[in-house]
């Protein structure tokens, strides 16, 4: 993972330099992703999550070998670059398994620690913050730190049968939810100066207790909460001044930097703030999946009023297929009278776990070969997607509901592009 050691290397020299990391499972927003990075050379980091993909096959039901297949065929297809498409692991831990005791959870744990490193993931998130069913609440942070050393070695053994690039990894037990939070939020803690210090050391020794000391040196990056989140309508902001004794701390541990997660939703400004008070790592998700499905409604919009459409709307086949399942939304949407709204509308997005239910998957194919060919028409765009319109209208986006759908994520990724990169990266062109 020669790219993310070298940003690495790049930051703790003085550029503020960074990476956003993609997660999601969405062929749309993966080519968006890429379509982007080739654009404009750099690096694709796509990161899978525990609960989307695991040697169970995860909610997308696939396992790390068949996430890796399903980005390298959207990449070949793209025509990009094998060397700059970084594979990553996110939450590897028992999450998936919180119900289970501790040895079953860390057993079922290791094995998808293990089957990622094997299919050729090289950037691994380390996150044993849970509990599991016959813990304590909350988890010492020595026995998490023994738990993120357990799994390390269990990588480094898949590793050393593997062979290729040797694995990065990220570490911390301030680790946000996956995918937001669940409850309404006020306000935020950021983390002290002691306790990523703390958890820092405590790690460390866990590692050199396991003869991890290889290992160590390709820990790059340390989660922690820098005072940013999302609920269901509102956002967290970063706080520059807040975390201003957290950003410095880092300055004290040779090649470490610190991953902020849940950064969806911030402000470009905020963005670029956190990258360079040292926060190298932006992970975005759940915000790439809102835009795709802002821009779906909007088009099926369109198709209904130029009576393009042939069947149902997208959205009462998603919301059907969502309420017949509720299990993906219903601890997340638990004020019955807000939960219209929240089915559709939500940051935290609880739709991107039902785009591969079939029936979800043939209305949005319709919904795509009924637009299929049809320049859409302006003044429809004009009213549903002006941004897109006016790219049109400036000849910077071909007027093709495909590419619409494309440049609606790419316009979430072009902010992080460019709080990633010391000069404002240029538009990508469709």
């Amino acid at each position: 993972m020669k790219p993310i050691l070298d940003l690495v290397a790049a930051h703790k020299g003085g550029r503020a330099l960074g990476i956003h990391s993609v997660c999601s499972a969405h062929p749309l927003v993966i080519e968006a992703a890429l379509r982007q990075a080739r654009h404009l050379g750099h690096a694709a980091l796509i990161e899978a999550t525990s609960n989307q993909v695991n040697q169970f096959g995860g909610y997308t039901g696939m396992r790390p070998q068949d996430f890796r297949a399903f980005v390298g065929a959207i990449a070949a297809r793209l025509s990009f670059p094998e060397e700059r498409l970084l594979l990553g692991g996110d939450h590897l831990g028992p999450n998936a398994w919180q119900a289970a005791p501790a040895p079953e959870a860390m057993g079922h744990a290791a094995h998808m620690v293990e089957a990622y490193v094997l299919a050729g993931f090289r950037k691994i998130h380390l996150d044993c913050s849970m509990s599991c069913a016959d813990d304590s609440h909350p988890l010492p942070e020595a026995l998490i730190a023994e738990r993120a050393a357990l799994l390390c070695a269990a990588a480094e053994q898949a590793w050393g049968r593997a062979g290729g690039a040797a694995p990065v990894y990220v570490i911390g037990t301030e680790v946000p939810v996956p995918g937001g939070a669940h409850e309404e939020l006020g306000a935020l803690a950021v983390t002290s100066p002691a306790a990523a210090a703390a958890t820092l050391e405590a790690h460390r020794r866990a590692f050199a207790a396991r003869g991890l000391d290889d290992a160590w040196p390709r820990v790059v990056a340390l989660v922690v909460q820098p005072g940013v989140e999302f609920d269901h309508h509102k956002v967290i902001d970063y706080d520059p001044a807040a975390a201003q004794g957290l950003s410095r701390s880092v300055e004290a541990h040779a090649g470490i930097v610190f991953e902020a997660h849940s950064t969806d939703y911030q402000t470009p400004a905020a963005l670029a703030a956190l990258v360079r008070d040292h926060f190298a790592i932006l992970k975005v998700g759940p915000g790439l999946s809102f835009a795709l499905r802002e821009a779906l409604w909007a088009l099926d919009d369109i198709a209904r009023a130029a009576r393009l459409a042939t069947g149902e709307a997208l959205k009462d086949t998603v919301l059907r297929a969502m309420r017949r399942d509720p299990r993906h939304w219903k601890s997340y949407y638990v004020q019955e009278q807000r939960q219209e709204l929240d089915l559709q509308f939500s940051l935290s997005d609880r739709i991107r776990y039902y785009w591969n239910v079939p029936e979800v998957m043939r209305s949005a194919a319709r919904l795509m070969a009924d637009l299929h060919g049809r320049p859409l028409p302006l003044t429809l765009l004009s009213q549903y997607l002006p941004r897109q319109f006016a790219a049109i209208r400036e000849q910077r986006l071909d007027n093709d509901a495909h590419a619409v759908l494309i440049d609606a994520v790419a316009h979430v990724l072009r902010q992080y592009a460019q709080a990633c990169t010391p000069a404002p990266a240029p538009a990508l062109v469709s």
